[in-house]
């Protein structure tokens, strides 16, 4: 199948489709939009970045709009945040016109009032996160009762931000005889216990490796003090060209370090869970249109930035989960095109690097910090005497991660902290 008309058999959405030049599909949209348009439940695992969203959006309206349409939620989306429901609703926005298909969003961080008038006047397809429509069903304010495609997003995530119940719940509330999509980026246990319980038979797909980033992203990591992160990161920004996502573990360490960029003459802006909406897509709009270089966001954009041409993730701070990398790095790279992504670690982390590798099924590459990068003023220091004479070897004697003992050590790795993750 080398072009859309292949597998999409509506006149209309082809037109579609060309008028925003998808001539393509990606292997992800070549094998599941076929089984999907044909009724079957799907679960479809592939790398971010490969195209799943179309893969989705594609059998949706043409199954709805293979009849008259009906006034209605008849399709359901649910997806773990708001950025990313607003972008599929965006997705669907250039495949509809003159379909009649009206889609309305259901979100935490925006004013209820128009979400609810638009789900009630009508609209054919629901794309929500699982908290704010698991609450207007408890407020009798949504009825799914006629939903009869359930498209779950970005499931894996969902269920590590604790949302299982309310996905649950929600199910319960669509039609018997629904058709379920089942779209990831990683595939864990209790994933495979969701699929069991709620699809039929389900057609499976997988596209690549599902437990590393695409093989285009150049991957490499610096050890480096805490203190010396931040003139390493100034270090790349002057010796490397484009677009900088970075990676922060905090909200409060995202508006620290991008104030410290600003303060240095560099177009930046944070996006994090404590922002509103509107702050939320300035940033990302302003990041994509080139206003800001650098976009400082913690894991809450993981999954939830769809910005084109990233030339470069830095893990500035770790994820707290070994999973997350991938969705971080994943953020370039994106759609066969080359991407690199910097890791900063202390001698402190190399447990956490080492689980890294062991997820990702691969080695970073180590990279030689810079000679001569200063020490960021972090106050008053604490000074602790040495226990005994090996405590004043420098870190710095050791050049690599894997020439050290601790990091190729038989004890107890680290376990990242599972359920609710909240950014």
């Amino acid at each position: 199948m080398n072009t859309f008309s292949d597998i999409v058999a509506s006149p209309l959405l082809r037109k579609n489709l060309a008028a925003q030049k998808f001539v393509t599909p990606t292997p992800i949209q070549a094998q599941a939009i076929p089984p999907a348009t044909l009724g079957h439940d799907v679960v479809a695992t592939a790398q971010t970045g490969t195209g799943k969203t179309l893969a989705f959006a594609l059998p949706i309206l043409e199954i709805l709009t293979s009849k008259p349409l009906s006034a209605g939620a008849q399709a359901l989306i649910l997806t773990p945040t708001r950025e990313l429901a607003m972008q599929i609703q965006a997705a669907f926005a250039q495949l509809t016109p003159g379909t009649g298909v009206r889609t309305a969003i259901a979100v935490c961080g925006m004013g209820e009032g128009p979400q609810i008038k638009a789900i009630r006047a009508g609209a054919h397809v629901i794309i929500a996160t699982p908290g704010r429509l698991g609450d207007y069903l408890d407020r009798k304010l949504v009825n799914l009762s006629a939903v009869r495609i359930a498209v779950l997003d970005e499931a894996d995530r969902m269920l590590d931000m604790g949302f299982l119940p309310p996905v649950e719940a929600i199910l319960r509330k669509t039609a018997q005889d629904r058709q379920t999509l089942f779209f990831s980026a990683t595939f864990e246990q209790s994933v495979s216990r969701l699929i069991d319980k709620h699809l039929k038979d389900p057609v499976r797909i997988s596209i690549g490796s599902i437990t590393k980033p695409a093989d285009r992203i150049d991957m490499h990591i610096y050890e480096v003090e805490q203190d010396r992160k931040l003139a390493l990161l100034n270090h790349l920004l002057e010796n490397h060209e484009g677009s900088f996502l970075v990676f922060a573990r905090t909200k409060h360490g995202a508006d620290k370090l991008a104030k410290k960029l600003q303060r240095t003459g560099l177009k930046t802006a944070a996006i994090h869970g404590d922002r509103s909406q509107n702050q939320r897509n300035m940033a990302l709009r302003g990041f994509q249109d080139g206003q800001y270089r650098v976009l400082v966001a913690t894991d809450v954009a993981a999954r939830g930035i769809h910005v084109d041409n990233i030339a470069h993730v830095v893990n500035y701070d770790l994820p707290q989960q070994a999973e997350d990398f991938i969705h971080r790095v994943g953020r370039t790279g994106r759609a066969g095109a080359k991407g690199v992504a910097s890791t900063f670690g202390t001698r402190g982390e190399r447990r956490e690097i080492q689980l890294i590798e062991r997820t990702i099924k691969t080695r970073l590459t180590v990279q030689e910090v810079p000679p001569g990068l200063g020490r960021e003023d972090r106050g008053a220091p604490v000074i602790v005497m040495p226990a005994h004479h090996e405590a004043h070897k420098s870190w710095g004697e050791k050049k690599s991660f894997g020439s050290q003992k601790p990091f190729a050590s038989k004890t107890r790795s680290f376990k990242p902290r599972r359920g609710r993750h909240v950014a």
